[in-house]
This record gives structure tokens, C-alpha cells and sequence, in this order.
């Protein structure tokens, strides 16, 4: 065992379990799931599809928790360890560190068409931009003071957003049209208002931009709720989804009008057939594979979407093993 593994493992031991704890809570939700129910083929390490790999084998004791994947087929997968970003093909499912991390946890991430990689820093407070084809840290940003757990990332026409699960409100990073980043003191808070209640637990998590790209979706874990939010008021209003809890809703992704929910202690993602002002929606399906371990998130690739396994519950070592899944869409 090397010093840097016992650092990992120590400095991770209160994070592990506040985030199992959360989603033990969160598991206990009730929920009623009509639609139907899909097992994707995921029963061996070959490649299924003819081009991209079933799983993505990660470092042990890595702990991922985000995943990006970016246009050339190369997805991130960040550590809640110490912060570290693994690049992995996912034709291939060859890998490697690109770039040290702080020390500090990376959660949520988003990478774009520049080779820019967001990363949300947790209970730091924080966010960075990384640039994917050296490893150097391009910006560090300090979103806040306040207890504080910088959970996921989203990028639009206006900046990168980010949510806190332990504050009623998101921060952004202003994007200029030429992909300038901002100054340090630019970073912009927006409080969540309207249906929003903060609870006990994690609250907002995954975040992505609705079909029509004029507002915010936004999962409270919590309560497996979904909300529409106002990116110019921080508005939120619940979205109708017909009854649905979310249970242990945690990453989003939206392609087209679809949206995919990862509910990470029920091994799930709920496909929902969204309305284009993402206003109110159906459950259509639920995803799984024997090969899930506490999925987070979820990026797509071609057909696929690839989740990483945190495997919260389980005992993190320097020697745990974690991999990336893939599944059909």
C-alpha cells in the first residue's frame, strides 16, 4: 500500500459514507414505476455493438462518481478520492491519469467541443477547467464559502452551471461568445425559489438544460423530485411527471426530448418522454444491467450510454475495483 493510497483511502472514509448514507435515505422512497423494464446486454468485457466496449475498467480504489464523454469517443471519469481525472477510449477501453487531482473530491463533469473539462469539487466549494489534451489546469474557482457539496455541471449558451446539494442555489461560470473564461470574482449565484424546499440530505444533484434549451431541469435527491428552473429568476416549479417519484435520482441527461434519470441505489435510469418547455413528462422505460453497482451518471456515445459504477455501500480500499458500464440506449 503506497502513502498516496492511504492518503486516498482516509481522506475519503466521511465522504464515502455521507454520500451512502444519502442514498440509503433516498432508496427508501416510494415509487410507483408503470412502463417498462429493459436489461441491457452487458455480459462480457468484448466489444457487444462492433465498435465500443461493454465496460471500462478503472484504477482501483478510484471511486468515480461523473463521467463526460467527448465527440472523438474518449470519456472522463473524475475520483472522489483525490480529485484525479481517468481518459479512457471507450472503443478500446484503454485509459490513463491525465491529470492530477487536488486532494479534493471530482464530482459532476462536462466536457466541450474546445477540449475544456468542468469539474464540480464537492464539499471544496469549488470548480476547475482542465484542458483534456495536456492535463493543465486552466481556471480554479472558489463558487463559495458556505458548507457546501458542488455536485454536477452543465454546460449552455450562457456558461457552465452548477448545482450545490447542500445550498438552495446554483452557481455559473459566464461563458463569452468567444469561450473566454471568467475572472475569478465573475461567478454568478442564483438562489432556487418557487416549489423549491431545501430537506434534510442531499437535495439538488444532476442538472441539465431542457429540450428547448431555455431552461434548467434539476433533480432533488432528496425527494426523487424533478424541477423546471428559470435560469434568469431561479423560479423552480416541479415538473408534472404524472405521480412519478424519481427515487434516488442522482445524474441527468437530455438528447432530444428524451431524458435520462440515473437512480443510482435502485440500479435504474428512467427514460422519460419530456415535453420541449420540459414542463411536464411520462416515464417510457427503466434501464438496468446486472453489471450496475451504484451507477451516478450517465453520458451517451453513438447508441450507448456509459454510467460509472460508485458502488457506494461497499467499503472503499485502494484495492476496490470500479469500472464504467455500457448500455444500449
Amino acid at each position: 500500500m503506497t502513502s498516496r493510497n492511504v492518503a486516498r483511502l482516509f481522506a475519503t472514509a466521511a465522504l464515502t459514507a455521507l454520500l451512502a448514507a444519502t442514498a440509503s435515505q433516498a432508496s427508501g422512497i416510494a415509487m410507483s414505476p408503470p412502463g417498462s423494464t429493459s436489461s441491457a446486454d452487458s455480459s462480457g468485457s468484448t466489444d457487444s455493438t462492433g465498435s465500443l466496449v461493454d465496460r471500462i475498467a478503472l484504477p482501483n480504489g478510484f471511486q468515480p462518481e461523473g463521467i463526460a464523454i467527448d465527440a472523438h469517443g474518449t470519456a472522463y471519469t473524475g475520483s472522489l478520492a483525490d480529485g484525479d481525472i481517468y481518459a479512457a477510449d471507450v472503443r478500446s477501453g484503454e485509459g490513463e491519469i491525465i491529470a492530477q487531482g487536488p486532494g479534493t473530491p471530482s464530482v459532476g463533469l462536462k466536457v466541450d467541443h474546445r477540449g475544456r473539462l468542468f469539474v464540480a469539487g464537492g464539499p471544496s466549494g469549488s470548480a476547475r477547467v482542465i484542458d483534456t489534451e495536456t492535463g493543465e489546469l486552466l481556471a480554479s474557482y472558489q463558487l463559495t464559502t458556505d458548507p457546501s457539496f458542488v455536485n454536477d455541471v452543465v454546460l449552455t449558451r450562457s456558461g457552465a452551471w452548477f448545482t450545490d446539494s447542500q445550498q438552495a442555489r446554483l452557481y455559473r461560470l459566464p461563458l463569452a461568445p468567444s469561450g473566454a473564461l471568467p475572472e475569478a470574482d465573475e461567478v454568478e449565484t442564483l438562489p432556487l425559489t418557487g416549489d423549491w424546499m431545501q430537506q434534510p440530505g442531499f437535495n439538488a444533484n444532476g442538472i441539465a438544460q431542457t429540450p428547448d434549451r431555455q431552461a434548467l431541469l434539476v433533480i432533488q435527491s432528496a425527494t426523487g423530485t424533478l424541477f423546471r428552473v428559470d435560469p434568469a429568476t431561479g423560479d423552480a416549479t416541479a415538473v408534472d411527471l404524472g405521480g412519478i417519484a424519481l427515487t434516488a435520482g442522482d445524474g441527468l441527461l437530455v438528447s432530444g426530448r428524451t431524458l435520462y434519470v440515473v437512480q443510482n441505489r435502485l440500479n435504474t435510469v428512467a427514460v422519460i418522454d419530456l415535453d420541449a418547455a420540459g414542463t411536464s413528462g411520462m416515464l417510457v422505460d427503466q434501464l438496468t444491467s446486472p453489471e450496475f453497482q451504484v451507477p451516478t451518471t450517465v453520458a451517451a456515445y453513438a447508441d450507448s450510454l456509459f454510467l460509472p459504477n460508485a458502488r457506494f455501500g461497499t467499503p472503499p480500499t485502494p484495492d476496490t475495483t470500479y469500472q464504467v458500464t455500457r448500455i444500449d440506449r
